[in-house]
């Protein structure tokens, strides 16, 4: 709450006090009580804001009003003594503290912010709005306007520097032109993007959760291409190398899930029209769904290279089935090797 200032009244008071002698014995008869709440317009609380039945005292002014469309409590004890120099007794009513409220409009320090940043998208072709983040040399505060005044504000001179990013931006109550209702601004300009960004480090191949993430504006320099600026976009897959606190994730740096370990047992699948045939074999390389891989033929002990299919499984070129399929088992053979006929 604001606190409403006394006034520097002690000139006032020889005026105030002989125009009290006068109409000394000349109070109305109704008994003067003290207002629980008052509205008023102008910048001087007087005694008949806050005092009915003042009489001829009404407009004597005792305190400075809050701030345009800010509301003050004035303590009940601190009018009576403002009114006791005037011989006016007042019944409180039991009343502990008068609100007292400026009529008026508040605008906000953020349609401060916004107004600033659509001039200087608009001015200088900055983007979209919502992509750029002020920073100010002083905060802008609330401006405070007459219940009469419009509510809107225009620019009226704006700089801008492309290379710093620095602006200086005066605006006004739109449609006015008096001083007390132009106020600057200055400051700097960011063109931003909303960011995916890793809250503590992650492993190599460690799946990543929704709450490894958060999502942050960073500069549009800084984040650049293939950056993911959604969460969902990355939550499931996998770091792709080891990924530090605070780094912001983009594509190079996450993969699909490996489904296949290196030096892990796989199971090879070759296919051919008619036939397919699934061999034991060992991974060499470690891969993700739609990846290739080095795998190890166990039963012909050969290296090859395949597709990672499903969990475990690597499907191998119709190439290779050939070779497989053609070539006669060695004697004593593993029968892990098994052949299945489709009817075509």
């Amino acid at each position: 709450m604001l606190r409403i200032a006394c006034l520097a009244v002690f000139a006032l008071l020889s005026v105030a006090c002989a125009s009290a002698q006068e109409v000394t014995g000349a109070l109305p008869r109704a008994a003067a009580t003290l207002k629980r709440e008052v509205t008023i317009t102008r910048d001087i609380v007087r005694i008949g804001d806050l005092i009915d039945n003042a009489g001829p005292l009404a407009e004597t002014p005792i305190f400075r009003s809050p701030d345009v469309g800010e509301t003050g409590n004035l303590a009940a004890y601190r009018v009576v003594d403002a009114v006791r120099p005037f011989n006016l007794k007042i019944d409180t009513q039991d009343i502990a503290e008068v609100a007292v409220t400026r009529a008026g409009h508040v605008i906000p320090a953020k349609e401060i912010t916004a107004t600033i940043s659509r001039t200087l998208a608009g001015r200088f072709g900055l983007g979209d709005v919502k992509n750029l983040t002020l920073t100010f040399d002083a905060e802008p505060r609330p401006v405070h306007v007459g219940p009469s005044m419009p509510t809107e504000l225009e620019a009226m001179q704006v700089a801008y520097n492309p290379r710093s990013g620095r602006f200086d931006v005066t605006l006004a109550v739109a449609g006015t032109s008096a001083r007390d209702l132009t106020f600057r601004f200055a400051g700097s300009v960011v063109e931003s993007r909303e960011a995916a960004v890793l809250v503590h480090s992650v492993a190599r191949g460690e799946i990543l959760r929704q709450s490894d993430i958060i999502v942050e504006r960073r500069s549009k320099a800084d984040v650049g291409d293939g950056a993911f600026d959604m969460a969902t976009d990355v939550v499931g897959l996998a770091a792709r190398h080891a990924l530090s606190a605070g780094q912001m994730l983009r594509n190079a740096d996450v993969m699909k899930p490996e489904i296949v370990r290196q030096n892990e047992p796989v199971t090879l699948i070759y296919e051919a029209p008619g036939i397919m045939l699934t061999v034991r074999g060992k991974a060499v390389t470690s891969g993700s769904e739609g990846d290739v891989v080095s795998v190890i033929n166990l039963q012909a002990n050969r290296t090859i290279q395949g597709t990672v299919i499903a969990a475990g499984q690597v499907r191998v070129s119709s190439g290779e089935t050939r070779i497989v399929a053609t070539a006669a088992p060695p004697a004593g053979a593993d029968a892990g090797a098994v052949v299945k006929r489709v009817k075509e």
